[in-house]
């Protein structure tokens, strides 16, 4: 692991911070190796109800370190950064972001990937791939569409133009916009919501909003497969006793 994360576990509540504030959070091959096995090992950990991402500083994360990217660029699907994207996707277990400042290029694609964003009054989420001549990432052009509509999502992609704060909790690509010093509360505090509640139906549920698009009888099917299996499931049997002896249900 990295010294520029820190990943530490507290009430199934996995937290990544992102610590490297004088750089502004910009990330090298050794860090996406770290997000990665720290993710993976929250996954694969059934006790673990969610991961919080979270980073020191100013800024959330300016995206690649270009000196370290330059010089060990992607080449396939196994180089680290597209292992970590692909584990965002693929993460089973509801996924918490808390930003303040800039999140830039793969600082702000992560964050389609996550279940609950709380962003600071001053996040800027900058999708600026197009300055450096590249292209989206992280399927990205398929999802900042669905959440801002093609027109606005063409001006970010297109001549990167950020998506402010406000903007981007009308658009629903944020839950909450508070004070810098309030949102890893507030995503501490989704967490814990989270933490009490069966963790083997939250991470079926997440499951099945990741599901591609689909029918609508194909994915009541779907869920209806599902929703019986649950039904024999000892997290239901504790839900149900629970109610019946008045308490709150230990899952």
């Amino acid at each position: 692991m990295t010294d520029h994360l820190e990943v530490t576990e507290n009430a199934g509540a996995v937290e990544i911070c992102i610590k490297r504030p004088e750089k502004k959070n910009a990330l090298t091959v050794e860090m996406y190796t770290g997000l990665f096995d720290a993710i993976e090992a929250a996954n694969t950990d059934q006790s673990t109800r969610c991961v919080i991402i979270h980073s020191d500083g100013d800024d959330f994360c300016a995206g690649n370190d270009l000196m370290d990217f330059m010089a060990r660029p992607p080449t396939g699907p196994d180089s680290p950064v597209l292992r970590f994207l692909t584990n965002l996707r693929s993460c089973d277990v509801p996924l918490i972001a808390a930003v303040q400042g800039k999140a830039v290029g793969v600082g702000a694609t992560m964050l389609l990937h996550t279940d609950h964003v709380v962003l600071a009054e001053n996040a800027e989420l900058h999708f600026n791939f197009i300055k450096m001549a590249l292209v989206p990432e992280a399927a990205s052009s398929l999802l900042l569409p669905a959440y801002v509509g093609r027109q606005r999502a063409a001006e970010a992609l297109m001549t990167g133009t950020p998506i402010l704060a406000d903007e981007a909790l009308q658009s629903g690509l944020a839950a909450k916009v508070l004070s810098a010093d309030a949102i890893l509360p507030a995503a501490r505090d989704f967490a814990a919501r989270l933490g009490a509640l069966p963790p083997a139906a939250l991470r079926e549920t997440k499951r099945l909003m990741q599901r591609a698009p689909e029918s609508l009888a194909d994915r009541m099917t779907a869920e209806n497969l599902v929703f019986m299996k649950s039904l024999q499931s000892p997290e239901f049997a504790e839900s149900v006793k629970a109610f019946m002896e008045k308490r709150k249900p230990n899952y």
